[in-house]
């Protein structure tokens, strides 16, 4: 449950102090009414109510069970579905992270965890929204028909804090292999998470801080 910069900032600080719930702002209450970005912690895996509490240009600390998958991860998951067999996890109320993380140093959980390019994902994605998928983690602008899909689904897609790898695998408390061992890097994993820094990029409102920026911009 939620207790209560732009993506490549590097600039994200974590809290003092985690907000309270007492924050939560009706979804009746339009995106556009509600332009004053909030920071808050989430716990994984969540659902629509969840999504709904959350606005594009949010700043998150995100806690719980992520699972790692790239492109050809994705690919593989589709090609099951089609042949009629069942994912290898459950994606419903689930969080994905577009990361490939490099080999473990010695004493360390993990390498480098920085994510990679999301619109690599955005064929794969609206299939995966479809069955329950609520949260992705990458960086960069989504497609208009995964940025519907996100809308209808009531999912959110969140932006890693670019130029923090340091801190983003110091978020990363454990690891766990669960498929597709033989792509290496590109192989879906299991992470357990602790105030991992994100920012919503795309919220289920329709809301794109992608977008609002530069509406910005070009206003001044």
């Amino acid at each position: 449950m939620p207790h209560c910069g732009s993506p490549g900032s590097g600039e994200f600080k974590l809290p003092r102090k985690q907000t309270s719930r007492s924050h939560f702002v009706s979804p009746s209450i339009s995106n556009k009414r509600r332009r004053i970005p909030m920071q808050k912690s989430i716990r994984i895996p969540f659902g629509n109510e969840e999504a709904l509490f959350l606005r594009a240009g949010d700043r998150v600390l995100l806690t719980g069970t992520v699972y790692t998958a790239r492109d050809a991860a994705h690919k593989r998951m589709i090609e099951q579905l089609e042949r009629g067999e069942s994912l290898p996890f459950d994606v419903s109320e689930q969080v994905i992270y577009y990361v490939g993380p490099t080999p473990a140093k010695l004493g360390r959980v993990i390498g480098s965890a920085g994510p990679t390019t999301s619109s690599r994902m955005d064929k794969y994605t609206p299939k995966l929204l479809e069955m329950g998928l609520k949260g992705m983690i990458g960086k960069g602008y989504r497609s208009e028909e995964v940025k519907k899909a996100i809308v209808n689904q009531q999912a959110v897609y969140f932006g890693a804090v670019g130029g923090s790898a340091a801190l983003i695998s110091r978020s990363i408390k454990s690891v766990e292999m669960v498929a597709y061992e033989d792509l290496g890097t590109e192989a879906i994993r299991q992470l357990e998470i602790e105030n991992f820094p994100a920012v919503v990029i795309n919220d289920a409102f329709g809301g794109d801080l992608y977008q609002e920026g530069v509406e910005k911009y070009r206003q001044t």
